[in-house]
């Protein structure tokens, strides 16, 4: 089942401030992808089955801007902030995985967004 389109994001500065449309630009058996208009931001939600059941919902986001070795050449430019729940086949619920990302999202983003400031800060 595919989440609802368009899906939205919404950046804050120093990104472009405000929120992106993504329609669905792809739909398969377990997963799909929604994309802006230009392509420099896209959402990705999937699921792998195996040993290891893992979830996945990825943003993609490139900006265009100059290159470090030809300042007069413009090129594309990405990064990608994704977050993967990896579960046994069976033994945990969805409410139990929600409930363990609810703490760790509880984590994260307290004393606003400290701990993910300081892991890009490179500290652990």
């Amino acid at each position: 089942m595919s989440y609802s389109d368009p899906q939205s994001v919404t950046f804050a500065a120093p990104l472009p401030v405000g929120a992106v449309s993504l329609p669905r630009t792809s739909s398969g058996l377990n997963g799909s992808t929604y994309s802006s208009a230009d392509g420099l931001t896209k959402l990705t939600a999937s699921s792998q089955y195996g040993k290891r059941t893992r979830r996945l919902l990825r943003l993609d986001y490139s900006k265009i801007s100059a290159d470090v070795f030809l300042p007069a050449t413009n090129v594309q430019k990405g990064m990608s902030v994704y977050m993967v729940f990896d579960l046994p086949p069976v033994g945990f619920s969805n409410a139990e995985a929600l409930a363990a990302y609810v703490g760790f999202k509880g984590a994260f983003t307290a004393s606003s967004d400290a701990l993910v400031s300081k892991l890009l800060g490179g500290e652990s």
